[in-house]
């Protein structure tokens, strides 16, 4: 796993970041505007505030800060499918480029081998260099349609309205899990 650059650190998002949270949320989602992959009208969206309070009570949001301490960046995540899924990761643009979504994604994956998650899934372009390509580098792997359970494919019905899901793929990383969880199985 790879260091955090100088002046940021990780830790579990609280209740106070979550305007900070919707900032880089709806930031991250500009980076789409040149693409054409999402319509116009939905690059405004951003993870409501009220699900980021929920899932930050459920310990499922991990955020980068700089060292003063402001969140430039989240990843969210719940589980589903006997395992972890990314929900979001977002960075602000203007501290894009420096591996903070790189280290945001490496801790979600400690996190999910902590919980004995066998997996962790999540929903991307494809072939866009920041989404696919990026996973691909930390080891996710594009699962085949019949691969792909009932959760998957309601993610695909509520993203269809926004963009094409055709153009999209779930990927799945495997993680190490404890030899001890291995033994109770």
């Amino acid at each position: 796993m790879s260091e955090l650059p100088q002046g940021f650190e990780i830790d579990l998002a609280v209740p106070e970041d979550v305007p900070a949270l919707i900032w880089a949320d709806k930031g991250a989602n500009r980076l789409f505007a040149p693409t054409g992959l999402i319509r116009p009208d939905a690059l405004d969206q951003h993870v409501p505030g009220d699900v980021l309070e929920t899932e930050i009570d459920r310990g499922n949001v991990f955020t980068v800060r700089r060292e003063d301490g402001y969140p430039v960046g989240f990843a969210m995540i719940s589980q589903h499918d006997q395992g972890s899924y990314l929900d979001q990761l977002s960075v602000h643009p203007d501290y894009g480029r420096k591996g903070l979504g790189r280290r945001l994604v490496e801790q979600v994956i400690r996190e999910t081998e902590a919980r004995r998650l066998p997996h962790l899934t999540l929903s991307t372009f494809r072939d866009l260099p920041w989404n696919g390509p990026f996973y691909s580098s930390l080891g996710f792997v594009e699962l085949s349609r019949k691969q792909c359970t009932p959760f998957m494919f309601a993610i695909e019905d509520a993203q269809r309205p926004y963009m094409d899901v055709e153009l999209r793929c779930f990927m799945r990383r495997t993680v190490k899990t404890p030899l001890l969880w291995r033994r109770s199985r």
